[in-house]
């Protein structure tokens, strides 16, 4: 496996007009899958869009498996594979017409038949582009973008509009390349895809990356884990939280329910059980919730609706 990056971002910048779309980003993707997260006009579309060589930076520098996308696209392009979110598809050509004119273009193209039956394009490869259903034109720009064995493959919301068992097609394949050798450049807004399929995630907001790290990683930040649970109306919190830790807070978040935030480990478990069989407290249900990426990314970019 590749131990340098796969793509190195350094101080870039761009602009359009008055508006900053990226502002000095810095982001390192090494072998694997990265996934890039950002609410909508973070500037992680033209990041990528840079990395691909479709756009150029007004400054900073960068490199995709070692080369510059602009200035020496004719050898990175037969390396990488793109997926976008639109376009890039004769809108009267037809399914297994197009994906086999963009495997003659690749030395050692996967088999196209094979593809086309795992994405479930089987029973519409002789139907035009502009006549396909946006989940199979989803499922089409992804077929090109693998087809061609490539090293890198830049896949933009490749899940949009998916039904639930294309989706999983989608997720297959992707973890079926990274088996193979293969890196990914995933953008999503499905948080648990990220979860399920990256190595790496950056959040990126205001052009900058905020954060990054692995799933694991990020989501250890803040309350370890958050334990919950239901009873009567009005206990007695404060007595609760002289039984447990320290380190702990307890609160009745709305009349019945209940948070304990803290190390929650078997112990602190036991001692809130304990604490309930003392008041005479039957739990309606306890579960114990994990810091999720969804948390995260919403501490770090904030819960307002964004155009």
């Amino acid at each position: 496996m590749r131990t340098e990056p796969v793509v190195r971002v350094q101080a870039l910048v761009k602009r359009y007009g008055t508006k900053t779309a990226v502002d000095g980003l810095e982001l390192t993707a090494r072998a694997g899958v990265t996934a890039v997260l950002g609410p909508n006009g973070a500037g992680k579309t033209t990041t990528i869009e840079i990395c691909e060589g479709y756009r150029g930076a007004d400054s900073g520098t960068v490199r995709v498996l070692g080369l510059d996308p602009v200035g020496q696209a004719s050898e990175l392009r037969p390396r990488i594979g793109v997926m976008l979110q639109s376009g890039g598809v004769y809108s009267g050509a037809r399914a297994d017409e197009m994906l086999r004119h963009v495997a003659r273009l690749h030395a050692h193209p996967l088999d196209v038949h094979a593809l086309i039956e795992r994405l479930g394009l089987g029973s519409c490869g002789r139907t035009a582009y502009r006549r396909l259903s946006g989940g199979q034109q989803q499922r089409l720009a992804l077929a090109m973008a693998v087809v061609g064995r490539p090293e890198l493959v830049f896949l933009d919301e490749p899940t949009a509009g998916l039904d639930p068992q294309a989706r999983r097609a989608t997720w297959d394949l992707v973890r079926d390349l990274r088996a193979d050798g293969v890196s990914v450049i995933l953008t999503t807004h499905h948080m648990d895809e990220a979860e399920q399929l990256a190595d790496d995630v950056a959040i990126i907001d205001a052009g900058r990356v905020v954060v990054h790290g692995s799933p694991e990683e990020l989501c250890r930040g803040g309350a370890e884990n958050t334990l919950r649970f239901s009873g009567r109306p009005g206990l007695d919190v404060a007595s609760l939280l002289k039984a447990l830790p320290a380190d702990s807070s307890a609160a009745e978040l709305t009349p019945g329910s209940y948070r304990v935030v803290g190390k929650i480990d078997p112990q602190l478990l036991a001692t809130v059980t304990s604490w309930c069989a003392q008041h005479g407290v039957m739990p309606d249900r306890i579960s114990v919730e994990r810091h999720t990426l969804e948390d995260v990314f919403l501490e770090l970019t904030g819960k307002e609706l964004r155009s």
